[in-house]
Formats: C-alpha cells, sequence, structure tokens
C-alpha cells in the first residue's frame, strides 16, 4: 500500500468537495391540478399522471367521513 507523503489538511479536502452538489430536481406543472410535480412521476395531489388518474388521492373530507364511520363502529 503507499503511504501519504504530505498531509492534505482539512480546508484543502473541503475545497475539492464542494463541487460534491445535488442538483434540484426539475419541477413541472402538472396538467390536471396545475401544482408543481416531479416530472414523470404521479402527482401527488390529485394522482393524475400522463392524462389519465392512476391513483385516488382522499380529499380532506372524505378523510374525515371515513374516520367517523370507522369510530362509530368501534363503539357499537
Amino acid at each position: 500500500m503507499p503511504k501519504v507523503k504530505h498531509r492534505h489538511s482539512k480546508t484543502r479536502g473541503r475545497k475539492r468537495r464542494t463541487h460534491y452538489k445535488i442538483a434540484a430536481s426539475a419541477l413541472v406543472k402538472c396538467s390536471q391540478c396545475g401544482k408543481e410535480k416531479v416530472s414523470h412521476k404521479i402527482c401527488p395531489y390529485c394522482g393524475y399522471y400522463d392524462g389519465r388518474q392512476i391513483k385516488h388521492i382522499e380529499t380532506k373530507e372524505e378523510r374525515k367521513a371515513r374516520k367517523e364511520k370507522k369510530s362509530k363502529s368501534g363503539k357499537e
């Protein structure tokens, strides 16, 4: 194994690593709801991809009704 002849300072190593950055993912507008989403992925707000509904996204009202129904059935 080769030996290190001269030690590099912490600063020198950190300066070298300044270029190791994560690029921000490109966001596009959803064609259905108009909100920002990652390209080539299902919209997390409406569940649409390429003009088709792929996943059903529950609204706040639907979630509330489901929880109320569940709590009523649990009490009986």
